[in-house]
């Protein structure tokens, strides 16, 4: 995998984490508390992490099958 696939997995796999955590915090406060706040940091955090273990876990997948010899 080349280092821009990887960039490109790294910003998909950011934008969706981020995005639907935003969306799910919101609602959440909207229902529970009735207030329209967004939980940033939590956001930042998850497609943060999500922006680096899955594209690595591709690239880890992709290797192990190379190695495979069935």
């Amino acid at each position: 995998m080349k280092y821009g696939d990887l960039l490109v997995n790294f910003a998909a796999s950011f934008l969706v984490a981020f995005g639907v955590t935003v969306l799910v915090t919101f609602l959440w406060n909207l229902i529970v508390s009735g207030r329209a706040t967004v939980e940033w940091q939590t956001a930042l955090r998850l497609g943060i992490f999500a922006g680096i273990v899955f594209p690595l876990l591709e690239v880890w997948q992709r290797k192990s099958k190379g190695k495979k010899s069935d």
